[in-house]
């Protein structure tokens, strides 16, 4: 066995506590580990990079057909291989679990690991445990790990119901620990200034699930644990262009860091040169073809960037003067008039003909589908289909007497008025919706030729 799925019987059962403690414990015994993670996330996956001291990609079925996911896991995968599900084993948005977590580790024939939050339950472990290994026989349920466990004899308790009903081997009991709580906001982006702490964070995981794992036990499940004599090497990136590089500008702080690992490696194979730009502390923009600004927690930094008019005024010129500009999310709310946050309002580069308004509840929240419309500066194909996603909790006050021009019609989600999305404005677009770079939608072949053109121009 050279690959494990981490899942649960539903969310914040305690997967990714596990998933970042077992893949630096891996990473500490020198295994070269390649983590994934299931679905649109960009959150997990920089704990994760951290954890595996390599890059972390998402495997998802919304944007990935089937034979994608599968020979994109084949083409990344290293010594060992950790997935790290979302949400419950079989929790998806296909009734028929197309989607579901099972099918996924059945696709990568993945033996799964159980997180069971063990909270309030203890007999009642056991026919939840033989729900989940009958509900699908498909699907190779091989262990199982206790967490939240509260007392000694609660352990007992759990331990005698799953030896005494079920076939499956207790791989670990974790007991209930405050400190094994991660806020998703504040080291979600791990910015640079934060990587101390959330190595700090990561290493007393890993102590925590050394000390709740029975290493022995994995030998029974295929898997056997122990310290290498060398670190296997990494794989390097080709950039397999054959073109002049380009340079396009990239947004990465503690701002700004929602990007898939994947999607930065296509530019470079398409012959781009990323140049990195800290919105906080760089004055005006670099000598750059183009600029992408990605998702992230502007919000959280309003009032740090508001301060740097420097580099506002610059992006603002840079727009204006017909350079073409690609932002998403975090990136759009940086190009309003302003972000209001904790009922603050701080102003921002005053682009797009609208305000940003943070709410506590998300306003836009899931998969998405959107159609491309005439207008498309890039020249995608009319009315086709993109399957996206989307998470925030920003409301847009656009002005009404302003003309507005978009990209996309929304047929699933939100977007930035829940009819549209994809502000166009010159050669800007601006929308709230995360791409995927796949065979269906290679966004980013088509902004890399848009940015060429425009040299040309």
């Amino acid at each position: 066995m050279n690959s494990l799925f981490i899942s649960a019987a539903h969310k914040s059962s305690g997967k990714t506590i596990f998933s970042i403690g077992l893949t630096r414990l891996l990473s500490d015994f020198n295994y070269n580990v390649q983590a994934f993670k299931k679905g649109p996330d960009y959150i997990d996956p920089s704990w994760l990079t951290l954890a595996s001291r390599s890059k972390c990609y998402n495997l998802d079925f919304n944007t990935q057909t089937k034979s994608e996911i599968k020979n994109f896991f084949e083409s990344k995968k290293s010594h060992f291989n950790l997935i790290e599900g979302n949400k419950g084993l079989y929790d998806g948005v296909s009734n028929k679990g197309q989607d579901d977590n099972s099918a996924l580790a059945i696709l990568l024939k993945s033996p799964v690991i159980l997180i069971i939050d063990t909270e309030g339950i203890t007999r009642g472990i056991a026919p939840l445990l033989q729900g989940y290994l009958n509900f699908n026989k498909k699907c190779n349920i091989k262990g199982v790990v206790l967490n939240k466990v509260k007392t000694e004899r609660h352990e007992g308790k759990l331990i005698n119901a799953v030896n005494n009903y079920t076939d499956l081997k207790i791989l670990g009991s974790i007991r209930k620990n405050t400190e094994l709580i991660i806020s998703e906001r504040h080291l979600g982006l791990v910015p640079a200034n934060e990587k101390n702490l959330a190595e700090d964070k990561i290493s007393y995981l890993a102590k925590i699930i050394s000390n709740s794992l029975d290493i022995k036990n994995f030998k029974d499940i295929g898997l056997k644990i122990e310290k290498q004599n060398k670190i296997i090497a990494e794989r390097k990136l080709n950039n397999i262009s054959t073109k002049k590089n380009i340079k396009i500008g990239i947004f990465k702080d503690k701002s700004f860091g929602f990007y898939y690992h994947d999607d930065l490696e296509n530019f470079k194979k398409l012959g781009v040169d990323l140049v990195p730009i800290n919105s906080i502390k760089e004055k005006i923009l670099p000598k750059i073809d183009g600029l992408f600004i990605g998702g992230g927690f502007p919000e959280i930094y309003a009032k740090q960037i508001e301060k740097n008019k420097s580099l506002i005024n610059s992006v603002r010129k840079f727009i204006n003067d017909g350079f073409p500009v690609y932002a998403e999310c975090g990136g759009l709310m940086y190009l309003t008039k302003s972000i209001k946050h904790n009922k603050k309002e701080f102003k921002m580069a005053g682009v797009l003909p609208a305000k940003t308004i943070m709410n506590k509840r998300p306003v836009g929240r899931g998969h998405v589908k959107v159609q491309s419309l005439k207008n498309h500066p890039w020249g995608f194909k009319n009315s086709l289909i993109i399957n996206a996603h989307e998470f925030h909790h920003a409301d847009l006050i656009l002005d009404k007497s302003k003309k507005k021009s978009f990209a996309y019609k929304v047929n699933r989600g939100h977007g930035i008025d829940g009819a549209f999305d994809g502000f166009v404005y010159k050669k800007l677009l601006a929308n709230f919706s995360h791409l995927r770079h796949t065979r269906k939608s290679p966004w980013i072949k088509y902004f890399v030729n848009f940015v060429r053109e425009n040299i040309n121009d």
